[in-house]
């Protein structure tokens, strides 16, 4: 049987949060924008390429397209 690549199906950083919650856990219940919001933040600082202030700018990006989304509603 053909090993997973863990780098993609389960990368170290996943189990990372104090919580040792799995973020897709939770994420997966929200729609895209806001589950994306979640996990950047869930994340943050966690993943060593990705300096917090990214994660926190790609999370306002999510924010700021469901809020959008939502004003056209």
């Amino acid at each position: 049987m053909k090993k997973n690549n863990t780098q993609v199906e389960h990368p170290e950083y996943y189990n990372k949060h104090p919580s040792g919650i799995e973020c897709i856990d939770v994420v997966e219940w929200y729609n895209f924008n806001v589950g994306n919001v979640i996990k950047y933040l869930w994340r943050m600082g966690l993943k060593d390429e990705n300096p917090p202030l990214q994660d926190l700018k790609k999370a306002k990006f999510y924010l700021d397209r469901e809020i959008a989304r939502l004003e056209k509603l």
